[in-house]
């Protein structure tokens, strides 16, 4: 039995941590406050206001 013990990707992650090009940037859905105006989590950063992008530029 494998176990994955990489940290799972919230919905609006586009890259692993840890992926070569790629950082950690604030949630667009939220402002990076992790809370939607209803005071409801957020869906897409799953309340931690941060999400990872890729970076860089071709």
């Amino acid at each position: 039995m494998a176990i994955n013990s990489d940290p799972p990707l919230k919905p609006g992650d586009e890259a692993a941590p840890g992926t070569p090009g790629a950082a950690e940037d604030i949630c667009d859905q939220c402002s990076g406050k992790g809370t939607l105006a209803s005071g409801a989590p957020c869906p897409a950063c799953e309340g931690s206001g941060r999400v990872m992008r890729g970076i860089g530029g071709g």
